[in-house]
This record gives C-alpha cells, sequence and structure tokens, in this order.
C-alpha cells in the first residue's frame, strides 16, 4: 500500500502564502500526474493544479497566477506554494497521485489524507 503524507495546512490571514507537501511512503515504478484537489463545505471536490508526467501543469481559473505546483521525484514529493491567499480558498486540500507501484500491474489513484486551509479575511 501507499500513503500520502500531506502537511503544511493552517490558519493564514487574506493575501497570506502556505506551503503544502505531499509526500508518498513508497517509491512508483511509474507516476502518471501529481495534483493537488480541495473541498470546501457543501461543494464538490475540486481540481486545483496537477503536474503531468512530462512537467506540464495545469490550474483551475481560480487560482492561476497566485498558486503552484511543483514536485521533487527523487523524493516522492509534490507542492503547492499558495500565495495572495484569499478567503475563498478555505477548504480542505487533497493530494493525489496516478501511478503505478514496483509489484502494482495498473495504475492507481491514492489519495492524501487531507489538509486544512483557512483564509481569514
Amino acid at each position: 500500500q501507499v500513503q500520502l503524507v500531506e502537511s503544511g495546512g493552517g490558519l493564514v490571514q487574506a493575501g497570506g502564502s502556505l506551503r503544502l507537501s505531499c509526500a508518498a511512503s513508497r517509491r512508483f515504478f511509474s507516476i502518471n500526474t501529481m495534483g493537488w484537489y480541495r473541498q470546501a463545505p457543501g461543494k464538490q471536490r475540486e481540481l486545483v493544479a496537477a503536474i503531468i508526467s512530462g512537467g506540464s501543469t495545469n490550474y483551475a481559473d481560480s487560482v492561476k497566477g497566485r498558486f503552484t505546483i511543483s514536485r521533487d521525484v527523487a523524493k516522492n514529493t509534490v507542492y503547492l506554494q499558495m500565495n495572495s491567499l484569499k478567503p475563498e480558498d478555505t477548504a480542505v486540500y487533497y493530494c493525489k497521485i496516478r501511478g503505478r507501484v514496483y509489484d502494482g500491474i495498473y495504475d492507481n489513484d491514492y489519495w492524501g489524507q487531507g489538509t486544512q486551509v483557512t483564509v481569514s479575511s
């Protein structure tokens, strides 16, 4: 099994910054995508940012220019740098890795447990 451990969430004032980290407990044979999602109360989970195996990235329109996703393949870790935070960014943030472990056959989706980000006005 693979566990994804997230860290870096917390309470911040509007305009502030936070950096989320997500580390996998074991190495992957191959990784398709690494991404961050968020879910606010009463809303569906939505994609915030993703980085594909070749290194290309995509972002939700609401975070473009403010958030940056990056990865450290050697450390099996994905990051989300969040700047100019707004109250509407308040949510539980989840990381997800789609990939294949060394003793696996297919790609699977692995999720973190979630980390709370609260932005006060």
